[in-house]
């Protein structure tokens, strides 16, 4: 799906860039790695705090997956976006760096959207912004930020 996806949305890009009448601003097809339902670091059985619904490696091959039909589908920049789970996020940027390591291809940009769950500032999995940072620039991202998830106003303190 997400081959044929980026493929469609690059043959459209390619396109409105292509035409005279758009003033010649050049178009990019961003493509998305995530989210999943699944959180790597979180119990979902309250009763059972050990318990996890997904593995590590199991999120290293789903992101992996959607890397490889972007890419090959012909995105510009790829995004790991709304991560609630930091864990999850590192399995999505050890995918991103494997996957560049492996097929000799050109690395494109990498964007990484954080997710926000209160006025605290705080991830799900418990980071505050500056922590969740730190913990992303290993993957040398062209830029990380959050969503704003409790809304523009409440997510200012957070810049």
């Amino acid at each position: 799906m997400n081959v044929e996806a980026a493929r469609l949305a690059r043959i459209a890009a390619d396109k409105v860039t292509k035409d005279p009448s758009c003033d010649g601003r050049w178009r990019l097809v961003a493509g998305a790695i995530g989210p999943t339902n699944r959180t790597a670091s979180i119990s979902p059985k309250v009763e059972d705090p050990a318990f996890r619904n997904v593995t590590y490696e199991e999120l290293v091959n789903a992101y992996t997956e959607q890397i490889t039909g972007l890419v090959n589908g012909g995105c510009h920049v790829l995004f790991i976006e709304t991560i609630f789970d930091t864990l999850n996020a590192r399995a999505a940027v050890y995918a991103y760096q494997e996957f560049y390591r492996t097929s000799g291809l050109k690395k494109l940009p990498l964007f990484i959207s954080g997710t926000i769950i209160d006025a605290a500032g705080r991830t799900l999995s418990g980071q505050n912004t500056e922590a969740f940072f730190i913990s992303m620039m290993n993957a040398e991202p062209f830029c990380i930020g959050f969503n704003c998830a409790l809304g523009a106003e409440k997510m200012y303190p957070f810049l």
